[in-house]
């Protein structure tokens, strides 16, 4: 399974380069991904479910990469892939030769499919949720696929609002649900339910998410809209996958949670509300779009309340409408793309005599929407027959109400098909027949093999009904006796279906009527409702914003640090006065108790300091004494990068300053509250310190370490740390470290970002040979930084890759020799300004963070692509001269990775806090002295 999820990841990625050389060709390629996942899900069938595939990821989080394929995972499976393949190739003739975006969409209908695949088919509830938020994050993508129209754009973000609201109050249940089960594997919930309940609250969060997904009451709003995507778009997501996520969700915990009040009785209560609701709206759309988009939520409903029930006969029945809706709604979806391509048009008060003109697609929207009336002897008629046997069972929650609403929305679901199969193909008494194109094959084959399959496939039932036992088998309450059959003789089930098909028939004879009560009734507009409700939260949000964002750091810090001290409050609050006992020692080493005086008379100092550089400058001091305190306890790595760190950080308040006053202003908070504020935090950070230590009941991996750094090769604990044991860490850190940079730097820019430097065009002065590439004005120039800067710098940079290449064993490492190497080009930028920065760095900043980021995820990917831990590919002992032993292995080109970045990091910061700042006081300067130019701003005159 893990290989199909990289089939589908790779055919995504190449789908842009797929489409622009082979047009909507590339489509059909692309279909080979889907289509590799039906053929597994027929020969896991075939083979016998479950199929079981686990590869760990993080253990002690509770998160592998656990896959399992049972009888629900693999009909939810077969719709999305099987529907999948025939999308993508309807689209190839759906979308005009040379369509714009074509390339786009292939690569997120692909990506999509393969979430969904990846969602049906997790046992682990974190990983489930993985794949949803992918669904999500994919679905914005194709329902906005034409971002040029505002609809679309409207729709889209509609959609990912809701759905990602739900997603992440589901998230928040699924910890809990999992916290109080011990385990967040999906099988073992079910077969092992947890024995003392799970929280109500949890329970809601989980539904939440759900009913957000599949669109159920309250949360319908979003589907309609949606419609405003390619009908492939619809047919796919909105059909068979996107909009099932949220009920395989309760189909696939309703073992575990069915016996719950807090489970069933939403579920049964908004189910049967949103299968009437969606089938009344039906029946008064234009739009054939919108028409199926609400009926979809009505049938939705409908799951909701048969995997809401809580009983195995439900479940049956659910597993089968779940099959049969996928068929007959897709096709049906397709179909009006179909004729929306042929007429140029999908309103049914538009279309007339279009089933003459394409009688091949009308006998398969007959046939579709035969199926999702329930019209014997089609799949719909034996899932609804199932339906309703499953809830003639007695007891409070499977009352009449439920079973009578089931019926209504039957007859609603009977009318709006026949307002359907009427709007599209019908000659229509004063409307001219609709001109119409032949449609092509791949148009019409796609929805016609859907449609039959809905007959076809009808003998099978009872087998299907055999091989879902073993998981309707998995609810404790069997319920009512439920079967799949084709014809069971004259019974209830049988009678109420007639009433609902005769209610149907009337209810669209009577169609003008009916569409006039439903306009009048319509007292609440969904759309109104959540555009309203964004709107406020725009204003609040603009209004807290303005509260809290003022462009003030002094107070961004002050807000900061009050929630500090508010969490350790609250803490103290809730669980009281905690009892400390970690042993403490007053200091281990006689040089500890000198530097903590010294810290302590350098904070005191930073109180008294008005000037910028001098606070600058002791906050350096502070710096350096903590990396002091590290060096005495006796922590070589940590303590050389906080004094490298320590000292580029003083270059770059030093450049950031040349646009700040001298003098700092008075702070508008009065002293003792700054004083009392800084006291709370030094009181919170180290109690929380000596809490952690006071509850640690493990013993401290520090002296586990050892043994990992030898089986990795290094001597080093630190880097075998940071390089080899800890990598993922080490990697987002990274990362996170390259988004800082580029946002901080990308701030200070006021216009457009040139690639390179942009350079002064200053000449060297004739007759002379500087000591660098390029020099300060006069009046600037430091000859003794020039020389400098020219003897140390290539020294240092080699200084800078020794300090790379041992890492592993010695002091150093790459984000060490990465710093070295950046305070090198610092060096050569103070000396020679931004012309010398450009000299000595001649490449891009981007280009050294991005090759750096990609070579630390390569290696790190590459170890798992071969079926090993990640960066665990080659090693070697060597002796090279003068630099004695090295070990190399996959590691240190993870660590050049970082060097790189982190090189990447300096030229950018130099880049935009340096050269750049050079450039705008130049301006400025150049400014003030033309006719009439404006004197610069205080503090902003020329560097000296």
């Amino acid at each position: 399974m893990e290989s199909l999820l990289v089939l589908h990841a790779v055919a995504a990625v190449c789908a842009p380069w797929l489409a622009a050389r082979t047009g909507r060709a590339a489509l059909v390629v692309l279909a080979v991904a889907p289509a590799a996942g039906f053929c597994f899900t027929l020969g896991v069938a075939a083979a016998g479910p479950p199929a079981v595939e686990e590869t760990a990821w993080a253990p002690s989080l509770g998160l592998n990469l656990s896959f399992r394929a049972d009888e629900l995972s693999l009909t939810m499976a077969a719709l999305v892939t099987g529907v999948g393949v025939l999308v993508l190739l309807y689209s190839t003739r759906y979308f005009r030769a040379g369509e714009r975006g074509l390339g786009r969409y292939g690569g997120a209908m692909t990506a999509f499919a393969g979430s969904m695949l990846g969602l049906v088919t997790a046992d682990n509830l974190l990983l489930l949720y993985v794949f949803w938020e992918l669904t999500t994050v994919f679905s914005y993508l194709l329902i906005g696929y034409d971002a040029e129209s505002g609809p679309s754009r409207r729709a889209a973000m509609k959609a990912l609002t809701v759905t990602t609201a739900g997603g992440l109050a589901m998230l928040a249940g699924l910890v809990a649900v999992g916290r109080s089960a011990g385990t967040y594997r999906i099988s073992e919930l079910v077969a092992h339910p947890p024995a003392g309940g799970v929280p109500a609250a949890a329970l809601g969060l989980v539904l939440a998410g759900a009913l957000a997904k599949s669109a159920v009451f309250p949360f319908s709003t979003w589907l309609p809209a949606a419609m405003a995507a390619p009908t492939p778009v619809s047919a796919y997501l909105h059909a068979a996958a996107m909009v099932k996520a949220g009920v395989y969700l309760l189909a696939r915990l309703g073992p575990v949670f069915g016996g719950e009040a807090a489970w069933r009785a939403p579920l049964l209560t908004l189910g049967v509300a949103t299968v009437l609701l969606g089938g009344w709206r039906a029946l008064r759309e234009t739009d054939l779009k919108r028409l199926l988009a609400y009926g979809t939520i009505s049938q939705l409903g409908l799951l909701t309340v048969l995997f809401g029930s809580g009983t195995g006969g439900g479940a049956l029945a659910g597993a089968a409408t779940l099959l049969a809706h996928g068929m007959f709604k897709a096709a049906l979806f397709l179909v009006v793309g179909a004729v929306d391509v042929a007429a140029g048009t999908r309103d049914l008060r538009e279309l007339s005599g279009v089933g003459r003109s394409l009688p091949w697609l009308c006998g398969a929207a007959v046939l579709a929407g035969a199926s999702m009336a329930g019209v014997p002897p089609l799949a719909g008629f034996v899932a609804k027959e199932a339906a309703l046997e499953s809830l003639l069972g007695d007891g409070p929650a499977l009352s009449g109400v439920v079973l009578s609403g089931v019926v209504l929305g039957s007859a609603l679901t009977a009318a709006y098909t026949l307002r359907f199969l009427w709007g599209a193909f019908a000659v229509k008494p004063g409307v001219a027949p609709t001109p119409v194109r032949r449609a092509a094959v791949a148009l019409s084959a796609p929805p016609a093999l859907l449609a039959a399959l809905g007959l076809v496939l009808v003998p099978l039932a009872p087998a299907y009904g055999e091989a879902m036992a073993a998981y309707a088998g998995t609810f404790r309450d069997p319920g009512h006796e439920t079967r799949l059959v084709v014809w069971a003789g004259p019974t209830v089930p049988l009678l109420l279906s007639a009433v609902a098909l005769a209610g149907g028939v009337l209810l669209f004879l009577a169609r003008e009527p009916v569409a006039r009560a439903g306009a009048t009734l319509h007292l609440v507009d969904s759309a109104r409702v959540y555009w309203g409700l964004m709107r406020r939260l725009d204003r609040f949000a603009t209004q807290l914003t303005g509260l809290v964002q003022r462009g003030s750091v002094p107070d961004y810090l002050v807000l900061t640090l009050l929630a500090a001290v508010g969490v350790a409050a609250f803490s103290l609050l809730w669980d009281g006065l905690p009892r400390l006992e970690a042993p403490v020692t007053a200091w281990q080493r006689v040089e500890q108790p000198v530097v903590t005086v010294l810290l302590a008379a350098v904070a005191v100092l930073a109180l008294a300091s008005r000037a910028h550089i001098l606070l600058a400058v002791v906050v350096g001091l502070a710096g350096y004494g903590t990396a002091l305190l590290f060096l005495a306890h006796g922590s070589p790595d940590l303590a050389l990068t906080q004094f490298l760190a320590e000292t580029l950080g003083l270059v770059v308040f030093a450049l950031v300053l040349r646009r700040l006053p001298v003098e700092a202003g008075r702070g508008r908070l009065p002293f003792p509250f700054r004083l009392g504020l800084g006291l709370a935090v030094g009181a919170s950070a180290a109690g929380a310190g000596m809490l952690a230590m006071s509850a640690r009941t493990a013993e401290p991996v520090g002296a586990l370490m050892e043994g990992p750094a030898r089986q990795a090769g290094a001597r080093n604990v630190v880097s075998a740390l940071i390089v080899d044991i800890r990598a993922w860490d080490t990697l987002g850190e990274s990362t996170v470290l390259v988004v800082l940079t580029l946002g901080v730097t990308s701030m200070v820019f006021l216009r457009r970002r040139a690639y390179r430097i942009e350079r002064t065009g200053r000449s060297r002065a004739p007759g002379r040979t500087p000591w660098l590439a390029s020099v300060l004005p006069l009046g600037q120039r430091a000859v003794a930084l020039e020389v400098a800067a020219r003897l140390t710098f290539h020294t240092v940079l080699v200084l800078s890759v020794f300090l790379l290449v041992i890492g592993h064993s010695r002091v150093g490492g790459g984000f060490a020799g990465g710093i070295v190497a950046g305070l090198a080009i610092t060096v050569r930028y103070l000396a020679g300004g931004r012309d010398e920065l450009a000299a000595a760095v001649p490449v891009h900043a981007g280009v050294l963070m991005g090759v750096g980021l990609s070579l630390s995820a390569g290696t790190a990917l590459a170890g798992l692509l071969f079926g090993r831990a990640a960066l665990d590919l080659l090693e070697a002992d060597v002796a090279v001269p003068l630099a004695g032993h090295l070990h190399l292995s996959t590691g240190l080109v993870f660590d050049l990775g970082v060097y790189l970045s982190v090189v990447g990091m300096v030229q950018d910061v130099l880049r935009g806090l340096g050269a750049e700042l050079d450039r705008q006081i130049s301006a400025e300067g150049t400014s003030a002295e033309r006719p009439g130019g404006g004197r610069p701003a205080p503090g902003t005159g020329e560097a000296p």
